[in-house]
């Protein structure tokens, strides 16, 4: 075997055991695992609130769509700060991952929130004064933020999730 043929060999080994470390580590689970169910709930919870929506609509609030109960948000960013928290103990990187996890929550709650119901209000306007006067108006973006309940939900998700994760 030659020396490149060698190198590529032992490179291709080294991703395989980098990819079955990372499948592993509870960290890394517990924040995909919040993700991929807080998003299923979300898109659960719709569907059930509106029985008209079709199965596309679901798959838009599971991939994509922001906001709603619970939320995803907040359920990873807490699952990422309790697996460290579980792990690792109060480590520099939980107290790292704690205040990052406040902004998010923070972000989520306030920024978003307040942007999402300002663009809202925008939305009516323009649609309004385009009625009225015959002009062409194009909606602004409608971001979701979240309100407590949906914030709680998430957080006790997440951290649910991590304790599985790392201690179950």
């Amino acid at each position: 075997m030659k020396q490149s043929e060698r190198e590529t060999s032992e490179a291709m080994r080294n991703n395989a055991v980098d990819l079955q470390t990372l499948f592993s580590n509870p960290i890394f689970l517990s924040a995909l695992f919040s993700l991929l169910i807080a998003q299923f709930m979300k898109a659960v919870i719709s569907l059930v609130k509106a029985r008209r929506e079709a199965l596309r609509e679901a798959m838009l609030i599971f991939f994509w769509r922001t906001g709603g109960m619970p939320s995803s948000h907040s359920a990873v960013a807490i699952s990422i700060s309790a697996a460290v928290a579980l792990t690792q103990g109060f480590s520099d990187l939980f107290i790292v991952s704690l205040f990052l996890s406040l902004i998010v929550i923070r972000d989520a709650l306030g920024v978003r929130r307040s942007a999402g119901l300002q663009s809202k209000v925008l939305n009516k306007l323009g649609n309004d004064l385009s009625l009225r006067l015959g002009i062409k108006y194009d909606s602004v973006k409608e971001v979701h933020g979240h309100t407590w309940p949906e914030v709680l939900v998430g957080s006790v998700l997440g951290f649910c999730i991590a304790f599985a994760f790392c201690r179950l």
